[in-house]
């Protein structure tokens, strides 16, 4: 049994659906899982469709979904069903051979960086960030604090840890491009000299595109700092499209302002060039459709590509018992972003780096190439 290609209306509103709904599993599922920390949360990697996604996971007890895993086949898939109907297979791809080995120091590298998708090496270079601790500035949805505090990772990856597991993830497991976050460590530069001071080791130990994400600094020249030290692309992450939402989700983050990031967007965008930058926006935060395609039409007219996903609840949040949005409200969404973006020629598979290049966490891109 398989599942429509993903470029197909029908293939990209399963995904759709499937990263709205969330998984049904029961334990006995192996492959790449993500618990806490920044990032796909919560999640699991799963190849549908045609391509490899992440996908909210719920076990007993939890959150429940129409779509569940059944037993894995002979030949490692599982039968993908929904409403107690089977609508096609799915995998749940191998950990990466990078995960087997540790550092000198004997660290995990996979306490170091963790793979995204089918092929993007991802790593938070400080897992602390000023605004967590607080819960009057810190982020509704973060959970930076809670893989550090499970011992799932370390507090800081240095630059050297950085660049030898980049190495061994390009070398044994054909990883295509890098993420570099961070949690916010100052109000000046916002995380932009610990990721300069990463991209420069990673570069100079493998030929690898790189992605950086922070909140923008203040002196903007950070920006071509960042470029010549390595940086190949940008993300800077609104997280919500309107001030009013931001202000209630994210209290500290929106001390920077949706105007002072549109400022920030226009200064790196000749430095990385057009839609080598990139703002995450979680939908279903409370912006309306009309509210969250408003912003993307004036990023993509500075030439930002807006990556939008659905919002997801992590477990040990604030807004763990948020509702995710639906699948239609993602559709509508989707449908004509992927228009807008076509139109303006600025697709994901131009960006050389980032999560826009992996949309691993988003069926934005199977919009993106709809006829």
């Amino acid at each position: 049994m398989t599942v429509p290609a993903s470029g197909t209306l029908a293939g990209r509103q399963l995904v759709t659906d499937l990263q709205s709904f969330g998984l049904q599993v029961d334990g006995q599922v192996g492959g790449i899982a993500r618990k806490g920390g920044a990032g796909p949360s919560d999640h699991r990697t799963v190849t549908i469709a045609g391509q490899t996604v992440m996908v909210p996971v719920y076990t007993a007890g939890a959150r429940r979904s129409p779509f569940q895993a059944g037993p894995p086949g002979a030949d490692g898939s599982h039968v993908l069903v929904r409403d107690g109907r089977p609508v096609g297979t799915i995998r749940f791809p191998a950990p990466p051979r990078f995960y087997g080995l540790t550092t000198a120091d004997g660290v995990p590298y996979w306490k170091i960086a963790l793979l995204h998708g089918r092929d993007t090496l991802a790593t938070t270079v400080h897992q602390t960030c000023i605004r967590y601790a607080d819960r009057r500035t810190s982020c509704q949805f973060c959970a930076i604090g809670q893989s550090l505090e499970a011992g799932r990772t370390i507090a800081y990856k240095t630059p050297q840890q950085l660049a030898e597991v980049a190495k061994a993830a390009v070398d044994l497991d054909q990883v295509r491009d890098m993420v570099l976050t961070t949690g916010t460590p100052n109000i000046v530069d916002r995380g932009a000299a610990v990721l300069a001071e990463s991209a420069r080791a990673i570069k100079a130990a493998v030929d690898l595109p790189l992605q950086v994400q922070c909140e923008p600094p203040r002196d903007h020249d950070w920006f071509q700092r960042l470029r010549d030290v390595g940086a190949d692309t940008l993300g800077m992450h609104l997280e919500a499209a309107t001030q009013r939402v931001r202000e209630r989700i994210m209290p500290g983050k929106a001390t920077v302002s949706v105007d002072r990031y549109m400022d920030a967007f226009a200064s790196a965008v000749p430095v990385f060039g057009r839609g080598q930058v990139n703002t995450y926006i979680l939908a279903g935060l409370g912006d309306t459709a009309e509210e969250i395609l408003a912003l993307a039409g004036r990023l993509i007219a500075l030439g930002v590509y807006p990556f939008v996903v659905p919002f997801v609840p992590i477990s040990g949040t604030p807004l763990e018992d948020h509702a995710p949005p639906s699948a239609e409200f993602m559709a509508s969404l989707f449908t004509p972003l992927g228009k807008m973006l076509r139109t303006a020629g600025m697709t994901s598979s131009d960006i050389r780096a980032g999560c826009g290049r992996c949309g691993a966490c988003s069926s934005l891109s199977a919009y993106e190439a709809a006829a």
